[in-house]
């Protein structure tokens, strides 16, 4: 009999430790105060595998992990938890790593993301795609698949030049405002939607924008096929061809928002795979997620 189960979410990017330092106070460059530190699972391709096997959508990772204890550990973690990790390169570079420090609120006062092995293995990554796992030439891939800004640039080009995707919906996020510059490969994709946030969404467009709506038809014009703009608490909006979607989210107090955005692309992915719901519930579905992620006690 044919397989009948779903197809996974390819989620192509970073995968990593993450180490964040929760502040106890207001902090200032160079103070020394007291918080909380926490180890976990990071980066931007996993967090989005694992916030969708936990709404229920099959998720497989393809990304560079290291030969390493602390690479065996995090495979470990992701396998319990029920990602797909068949198709991880293990390398014998070290497994990499994330470092922040948050503030009272949980905003990101600084980060340092330390992809050195994704930078270094470049198109390696995507081998199951191009030696007939993940569909052929003849068969591509027709599945879901979220690209993450953290992939060097000429990984990102070689996606959108080959052919590896024509059947898929690519969604493509930034890693960070600092790498938004790469998803101009998206803008030129014709199946695509690109999630960004606000200040990313303006560093496309290389001018001051005024809300998410205003953002996500800006990046529409410049030739994205569909746009979704996140602002924090302020509203998210969505734009294709039949318009924009704006919505507002809940009022939270936020204690972290480290992931919020990986949160807020898992919901809204697996709630169109689903088709259960028109775009404007599936966008509330988002934000309600995202809002929930943020209020998460981190202690």
């Amino acid at each position: 009999m044919p397989d009948t189960s779903p197809l996974p979410v390819l989620c192509i990017g970073s995968a990593l430790w993450d180490i964040i330092a929760s502040a106890s106070c207001e902090m200032q460059p160079g103070n020394d105060v007291a918080g909380i530190i926490r180890r976990r699972p990071g980066g931007v391709a996993l967090n989005i595998a694992l916030a969708l096997v936990q709404r229920g959508q099959p998720a497989a990772l393809l990304t560079t992990i290291g030969n390493d204890s602390q690479g065996d550990e995090l495979v470990v973690k992701l396998e319990a938890a029920g990602v797909d990790c068949q198709y991880v390169t293990r390398i014998d570079d070290p497994t990499d790593n994330y470092l922040a420090i948050e503030t009272t609120s949980g905003e990101v006062f600084g980060a340092i993301a330390d992809c050195a092995s994704l930078e270094k293995a470049g198109d390696i990554i995507l081998s199951p795609v191009r030696d007939g796992r993940l569909g052929t030439a003849q068969s591509p891939w027709q599945g879901a698949v979220v690209i993450d800004g953290n992939l060097p640039v000429s990984t990102l080009e070689s996606i959108a030049e080959n052919q590896d995707f024509d059947a898929a919906h690519l969604s493509f996020v930034p890693a960070s405002p600092g790498k938004a510059e790469r998803m101009r490969a998206a803008l030129q994709s014709q199946s695509a939607t690109l999630f960004v946030n606000k200040i990313e969404a303006e560093t496309l467009c290389k001018r001051t924008l005024t809300d998410s709506s205003e953002a996500c038809e800006a990046l529409c014009q410049l030739g994205a096929h569909r746009a979704i703009v996140t602002d924090g608490p302020n509203e998210s909006a969505l734009c294709d061809e039949n318009g924009v979607i704006s919505v507002t989210p809940p009022k939270v107090e936020a204690k972290t928002t480290t992931g919020a955005g990986d949160v807020f692309l898992a919901t809204f992915v697996g709630a169109e795979i689903a088709s259960t719901l028109g775009l404007r519930e599936i966008m509330e579905a988002a934000v309600k997620a995202a809002a929930e992620h943020v209020m998460k006690d981190t202690q």
